[in-house]
């Protein structure tokens, strides 16, 4: 295990987002670094999980790969992606290696674009509620964690700051369109269901996960993460059962125990005891381990 990377402080940094550092390389490429900050209800935590930022990377390029078929993504490289950028032998970045990848830079699409194959989360708290998701009406009947019929496209705004908002079909139209929006809806779901797929046989439920989108040379690519324990509910497939707490290999862990320190989810947010930050790195190894097949 190396050291955490929580911030970094290279030359030409253009993003610092929640999670990631995003770095201009070329007028085309960018240098994209996964630190070990982890976010929870859209606020930054104090301290930081050790190879987190590995663990989404590396995760984010393999799923990268097993979706490509579906649709483009914006990923060059990550094997040696500062050494590429002209940042090896730095001192105060030791072991960004392993937490960075080469991108192509795109126009990104300001819409997080959810799919949900279970009841959970924010979601579960609307439908109890409302007796809706994301402002649709839903069935009667339904207990946490039962899997809908069909998989749910609900988008959201990206919001640099506060929380994300649910976004009705017809503002994502206003935003992007009629036609990108549906392309939106049906790439999403696309992905969503080969993961899920993928996922089942190796003893995984793929809950909900969320993407995002950009435009390159007029086509529509996959840009940020992909498929990982941060934008997504990964659950246990052998002890799932709808009704009760759902055993998990994600951040869920984190918010867990955050909502039972009684915080508000605003900040400054709470710091995360040792025990804590322990579990859920060997949670985010757990989870890369279980759907990859390699070791981190």
């Amino acid at each position: 295990m190396v050291a955490m990377i929580i911030e970094t402080r290279m030359p030409d940094r253009m993003h610092r987002g929640k999670v990631r550092d995003t770095y201009q390389l070329t007028d085309d490429l960018l240098l994209m670094v996964a630190t070990d900050r982890i976010s929870a209800f859209d606020v930054v935590l104090p301290n930081g999980i050790p190879d987190k930022g590995a663990a989404l990377n590396r995760m984010s390029s393999f799923w990268f790969g097993l979706t490509d078929h579906i649709v483009p993504n914006h990923l060059v490289s990550l094997a040696d992606a500062p050494a590429a950028a002209g940042y090896a032998n730095n001192p105060a970045e030791d072991g960004v290696g392993r937490q960075a990848m080469i991108v192509k830079k795109a126009e990104r699409i300001d819409i997080e674009c959810i799919v949900r194959g279970y009841i959970t989360g924010s979601a579960w708290g609307e439908y109890r509620r409302q007796g809706t998701v994301s402002g649709k009406a839903m069935p009667t009947g339904l207990v946490e964690g039962d899997r809908f019929p069909e998989p749910l496209f609900t988008p959201t705004t990206k919001a640099e700051e506060g929380h994300d908002e649910n976004m009705t079909d017809a503002e994502v139209v206003e935003m992007v369109g009629p036609e990108t929006a549906q392309r939106l809806a049906d790439i999403s779901t696309a992905v969503y269901l080969h993961a899920h797929d993928y996922a089942k046989d190796r003893g995984i439920v793929l809950a909900d996960t969320k993407m995002e989108f950009g435009f390159l040379n007029g086509e529509l690519i996959l840009i940020d993460e992909l498929l990982t324990p941060d934008s997504s509910r990964f659950w246990d497939a052998e002890g799932y059962s709808p009704g009760k707490s759902q055993p998990s290999y994600d951040k869920q862990f984190v918010r867990d125990w955050l909502t039972a320190q009684g915080w508000n989810q605003e900040p400054p947010a709470p710091e995360l005891p040792d025990d804590i930050v322990q579990q859920t790195a060997e949670l985010y190894r757990q989870a890369y381990e279980r759907l990859t097949g390699d070791a981190l």
